[in-house]
């Protein structure tokens, strides 16, 4: 029976974080939110929870926030400033070191190779996993391949519901263990519990190894109508990106969206894909059963955006 009861969570409101919440407070757990501001959730369903003061970029906030806490789960901005990012990891460990924290289980969000890829926002996730393995707390990395649920983003689900399309900046042969956040929030909840993980890196995704077409007909058999895959190029989707966002296809070179397209690049230019997982190895590691692609294309509705 783990000793953790109280845990401060830093990406408490996004995406992963509400999920997290819900498998935390599942679990028996007692999570703060770690954020800038006091009201982050006051338009969440977790609006019950306390929030402390928790700033990325000031260290002694973190260690007041971290004070009284047995453990940190967190999920941190994609920084595209590796020197920034490993900034967030300085002061994270630091803060942790001085707070005497017990464990941090940290959801890298994102495919981290072992070696430098030159691509900034990966390799400022490796900086901010060594400042974690110093700390001196014990710890769970947490690397999830492809989020399931970036297909119901604003960039990918209209194009599903109203064109039947499912666009993707993957090439058409790039293999992909699909997990969604829910599976992820398991994971990292699980590296909570256990008491024997404590200098643990573990690359997960769920339970099916799929090419683009294959998700594509997993979303037709789950929205009950023929979707195609549409395999656009990274540059492609950075333009569309930029439109979306900004107004103008114009994408200019290293902004944000031609660095999200740098993720694709190489994944595409790789003669084996980095984003198929051996889901038997994670789970000796961390016994969660992932979630089937059309199991979690079921439980969302394709027929509104």
């Amino acid at each position: 029976m783990t000793a953790i009861k109280k845990v401060l969570v830093l990406g408490a409101t996004g995406d992963q974080g509400l999920p997290l919440l819900d498998s935390l407070l599942a679990a028996g757990f007692a999570p703060t939110a770690g954020a800038r501001r006091a009201d982050a959730l006051k338009d969440t369903r977790f609006a019950h929870l306390p929030v402390v003061n928790a700033d990325i970029d000031d260290e002694e906030s973190l260690v007041r926030a971290m004070d009284g806490q047995d453990a940190l789960a967190m999920h941190l901005p994609f920084e595209f400033n590796r020197e920034r990012a490993a900034g967030f990891g300085k002061r994270i460990g630091g803060a942790a070191r001085r707070a005497g924290l017990g464990k941090i289980v940290f959801n890298t969000s994102c495919f981290v190779a072992d070696h430098d890829l030159d691509l900034s926002a990966h390799d400022g996730r490796r900086d901010i996993e060594k400042a974690i393995a110093d700390s001196g707390a014990a710890y769970v990395i947490v690397r999830p391949v492809v989020f399931m649920d970036n297909m119901i983003r604003i960039w990918s689900k209209p194009s599903i519901v109203n064109n039947a399309i499912f666009a993707y900046p993957a090439a058409p042969t790039l293999r992909i263990n699909w997990i969604c956040l829910e599976d992820v929030a398991a994971y990292v909840t699980e590296g909570l519990l256990r008491d024997d993980l404590t200098a643990e890196k573990v690359l997960v995704g769920g339970p099916e190894t799929l090419v683009g077409a294959e998700v594509a007909e997993r979303l037709s058999e789950a929205a009950g109508r023929r979707i195609t895959f549409q395999s656009l190029t990274p540059d492609e989707f950075a333009s569309k990106m930029s439109l979306l966002v900004t107004g103008s296809p114009d994408v200019i070179p290293h902004s944000m969206y031609d660095r999200m397209a740098s993720f694709y690049r190489w994944y595409n230019a790789q003669p084996t894909s980095p984003l198929v997982v051996d889901v038997a190895a994670a789970l000796t590691q961390l016994p969660i059963t992932p979630t089937k692609l059309v199991d979690w294309a079921r439980r969302q509705d394709w027929n509104k955006v």
